[in-house]
């Protein structure tokens, strides 16, 4: 008799619409819900930061190619905590003119561009030709080429925490004008007007500390006080004091309190009323009524003893002061 053949069992398993590989739909939502979540944790964060990260965090996405002079859109970074002083200022003068060579309608203008490091800081000096370069001729008003400039130094300058002084230059030559307008009006206006427009273009308010006028007083060239290179606006970036200059050894601190002063040295002359307990510890010469045994010869009373004069109990026994004392009071 033949083996029974083994039955097919067959298993059909029905899947739902939750389960299997039917698309990543979910994937999609849960990927939309966690940056929406990114995005509010950032706002919020913006929300409590302060007014210089926003401008930066604003300028690098208004140009993330870093081509404005907007703070935070130099890719190179913002210079907010670099604080010039002499040893480190020369890194902004050649960061300042890497910027000028890389601006093509600047190039040929490097020469009217002197950049130097002084005692004060660092000066910039943007010198005038005959026709002029960066004001109109004999006018406070930036040309194309002067607002560029200064639009280009606001932004490498308005990063750093030191102060800003502005100048103004003129030459010799007299400035005619009816209503008396002369040199150090127009060497004021001119200096004035870059202020104006470095504070428009990323300095801050309180940070240009000067801004003054000298007319032909303080000439570039004086051999020659008609040459156009007189005429001349400065910027002088300051160093930043960080420490106050020191006390002169002749000259002691004011107002310092009596406890804060060293005591005097041994046998030197007392500068005012000397303290309480070294006026006790001096002599003091009995009165010559208090011993009634000196007065018109007569004696005390008997039984009576005249009271002795205090000695001087603050002095050490044996003292220079107390044999004195005990020489002039001898019985």
């Amino acid at each position: 008799m033949a083996a029974a053949a083994k039955p097919v069992i067959i298993i059909k398993k029905k899947s739902g619409h939750g389960g299997g590989h039917n698309g990543g739909a979910w994937k999609v939502a849960y990927a939309d819900f966690v940056t929406a979540m990114m995005s509010l944790f950032i706002v919020l964060w913006l929300m409590n930061t302060s007014q210089k990260v926003r401008q930066a965090v604003a300028g690098y996405f208004n140009d993330p190619r870093g081509t404005a002079k907007q703070t935070g859109s130099d890719q190179s970074g913002t210079s907010e905590n670099l604080a010039l002083t002499e040893n480190n200022i020369a890194n902004l003068k050649q960061k300042i003119e890497e910027s000028i060579r890389r601006m093509n309608d600047l190039k040929a203008l490097q020469n009217q561009i002197q950049i130097t490091i002084t005692p004060e800081g660092l000066r910039i000096e943007l010198l005038e030709t005959k026709d002029g370069t960066f004001f109109d001729t004999g006018s406070a008003t930036l040309n194309q080429n002067g607002r560029e400039m200064m639009r280009m130094l606001a932004g490498q300058l308005g990063g750093i925490p030191n102060r800003i002084s502005i100048e103004g230059h003129t030459d010799a030559q007299p400035y005619t004008s009816s209503d008396g307008y002369g040199n150090w009006e127009l060497s004021t206006d001119r200096a004035n007007a870059a202020r104006r427009l470095m504070e428009d273009s990323g300095l801050r308010d309180d940070q240009v500390s000067q801004v003054r006028g000298y007319a032909d007083q303080k000439l570039r060239v004086p051999s020659n006080p008609m040459d156009p290179s007189n005429r001349r606006i400065s910027l002088i970036v300051q160093y930043l004091t960080v420490d106050a200059p020191p006390v002169p050894a002749d000259k002691p601190p004011a107002d310092k309190s009596p406890a804060d002063k060293p005591p005097p040295a041994a046998g030197a002359p007392a500068t005012g009323a000397p303290p309480k307990a070294e006026t006790d510890a001096l002599p003091r010469a009995p009165e010559k009524t208090a011993d009634p045994g000196k007065v018109a010869g007569q004696k005390p009373p008997a039984g009576k003893v005249a009271a002795p004069v205090a000695t001087p109990a603050a002095a050490p026994a044996g003292s220079a002061v107390t044999r004195l004392w005990h020489r002039i009071h001898r019985p």
